[in-house]
């Protein structure tokens, strides 16, 4: 067990670090905050990590190597039963974005390729890189997930930050307690009971007029044996979409979703997607900002 203090000019505070090593290293902290003035933008189980290339941003980068990153995806498992994956990016400008809830399950940082070949860096490994995941030790109430992805042109930089705001500031002249978990691990802690994102590609397609997003989902159960019964969900904010594709994917198992968008002369495009079984939701909702 390790207890720490916090002094800053607006804020001071205690921790307390229960730490449980192992395969999957656990711990749980106690904070009790005290502040100063009023905050309004307070980040919770802060994590950091790195994100530089994948295959939705390859052709920006000389490298030998086919994806560098410590993190590939925000998981966020929500208050409205929703299970959202959001892959990181490594934009030309700062992004940050909101993921508005109330009482979350859990949120955090995934590490989800774990073939060496991904990445084929026989010194960094980032094949072996944890997972982290948060979890609430009680109901947090109303606030927002939040991404922060900063550019980088350097793999050595931590340029991804997750945290959770709350919406209510926190007023002075009163104590503020919050407690949860982390989990250094393979995969979060959760139920496997939706069809999870294993990889996200991008490309031009074959018009030249726009792009198109393939969306691999790792084998589940509730792929049904006919992929006609599967209802696809796509939505953009701006621009258009065209209809999707899902197919089966040999090399993984699972199957795979395929669609066009068409992205807006200037500006970002927030995408949307997710595969339902007869109306009831069986995937993990893709969420991607597309930026020119």
């Amino acid at each position: 067990m390790l207890h720490a203090l916090l002094d800053s000019p607006s804020v001071t505070g205690a921790y307390k670090f229960r730490i449980f090593p192992g395969t999957a290293t656990e711990m749980d902290v106690e904070a009790r905050l005290f502040p100063r003035q009023t905050l309004d933008h307070v980040g919770l189980a802060a994590g950091t990590s790195m994100f530089f290339f994948d295959e939705t941003n390859r052709h920006r980068f000389d490298d030998f190597r086919p994806a560098v990153h410590d993190s590939d995806g925000l998981l966020i498992d929500n208050g409205m039963g929703e299970r959202l994956w959001r892959p990181l990016a490594n934009p030309k400008t700062l992004q940050v974005s909101s993921f508005v809830d109330a009482d979350p399950k859990g949120f955090g940082l995934m590490q989800r390729p774990r073939a060496p070949g991904h990445y084929a860096d026989l010194e960094a490994e980032y094949h072996r890189r944890p997972s982290l995941w948060v979890t609430p030790g009680q109901a947090w109430g109303k606030g927002a997930v939040t991404l922060v992805e900063i550019p980088s042109d350097k793999e050595v930089y931590d340029n991804i930050v997750a945290y959770w705001r709350p919406r209510t500031p926190l007023e002075p002249g009163r104590e503020h307690r919050y407690s949860y978990r982390l989990s250094w691990c393979e995969t979060p802690p959760i139920a496997r009971n939706r069809l999870a994102v294993i990889n996200t590609r991008m490309g031009s397609n074959l018009d030249g007029d726009g792009r198109i997003a393939a969306i691999d989902f790792g084998p589940h159960g509730l792929i049904p044996d006919d992929l006609s019964r599967l209802t696809i969900h796509r939505s953009a904010n701006r621009g258009r979409t065209s209809g999707g594709i899902v197919q089966r994917n040999p090399e993984t198992g699972g199957i795979r979703l395929g669609f066009t968008f068409m992205p807006p002369e200037r500006g970002a495009m927030e995408l949307r997607a997710q595969l339902l079984l007869e109306g009831k939701t069986i995937s993990e909702v893709w969420l991607y900002r597309w930026t020119p």
